[in-house]
This record gives structure tokens, C-alpha cells and sequence, in this order.
């Protein structure tokens, strides 16, 4: 099991959590991000400007029972696929029961922006947040390192 952020647009406060719970639990973590962003990390993966190359990254990089932080929809749909887990910066799981509504949902709300309509941008992020998230970080990792010793044993 490695955990994966997708740095972009990660919030600080989520990134802080993933660190510490990576090195409490002695899990591998990897940062990807594209050349404009400043990420301080041991695993640092830098990919170039291109919109979607650090999601292609991250994808190509995941693997079954890997973890993965982003708040793509399109990149948790890939990442669910191959049978890792995902998780959104706000502390929400993505379940492949949900994912393709997810999906649908993004592509109705890029059709009204294309024809001239106005959507709403997430909210603000509150401060409750990274507490929130390492919860259910601290959850999924618990979950991924007793699925790992029932397939070992």
C-alpha cells in the first residue's frame, strides 16, 4: 500500500495529515504535482504544465489497494477501477456505487457553463476540515493494512 496526493490542489492542511499518518503507519507516500506548484516531500513527483499529466501520473502510478487524495472525479473514477481506494481533500470517500452520478453530474454542470450558465464553486473550506479528513484517512489506511495481512495470511 502507497498513498498517492494529487498535490495540485490539495489544501495544506489535508497534505499535513497524509504526511503524518503516512510516517505513523510507515506507508509510502508520493506527492505529483505539475511544475508551478512548491511541494515539499521526500516522493515528490514533478510533471509538466499539460492539464491532465499529473492525473495521468497518479493513475499510472496507482495500483490495487493503494490510497489516493484528489478531488478529480474523472481520476477517482480511474483510480476506483483499478481497485485502489480514493478519498477527496474534504474528508469524503469515493465509492464506486457513486462515482458514475459523480461523473454525470460534472458533465450537465460543464454543458450549462459551455451554453452561458453559471454553476457554484465548492465552499469554503472550513477549519473542521483536516481534522475531518484525517479521520477518515486514519479509517481507509486501518482498512488497507488489514485487507493487506488477510491476503497474506
Amino acid at each position: 500500500m502507497k498513498i498517492i496526493v494529487d498535490a495540485d490542489a490539495c489544501p495544506k492542511g489535508a497534505l499535513a495529515q497524509c504526511f503524518r499518518l503516512g510516517e505513523r503507519y510507515g506507508i509510502e507516500l508520493y506527492t505529483v504535482a505539475n511544475y508551478h506548484h512548491q511541494i515539499e516531500s521526500p516522493r515528490h513527483i514533478v510533471v509538466d504544465g499539460d492539464s491532465q499529466a499529473a492525473d495521468m501520473k497518479i493513475a499510472n502510478l496507482s495500483a490495487a489497494g493503494d490510497l489516493v487524495v484528489t478531488q478529480d472525479w474523472g481520476l477517482a473514477a480511474l483510480i476506483l477501477g483499478k481497485g485502489a481506494q480514493c478519498l477527496h481533500p474534504n474528508g469524503r470517500r469515493y465509492q464506486t456505487e457513486t462515482i458514475g452520478f459523480l461523473l454525470e453530474e460534472r458533465e450537465a454542470k460543464a454543458r450549462l457553463r459551455r451554453s452561458g450558465g453559471r454553476t457554484k464553486g465548492p465552499k469554503k473550506r472550513e477549519p473542521q476540515a483536516d481534522e475531518r479528513f484525517g479521520r477518515v484517512l486514519e479509517e481507509m489506511i486501518l482498512e488497507g493494512v488489514q485487507a493487506n495481512k488477510e491476503t497474506s495470511e
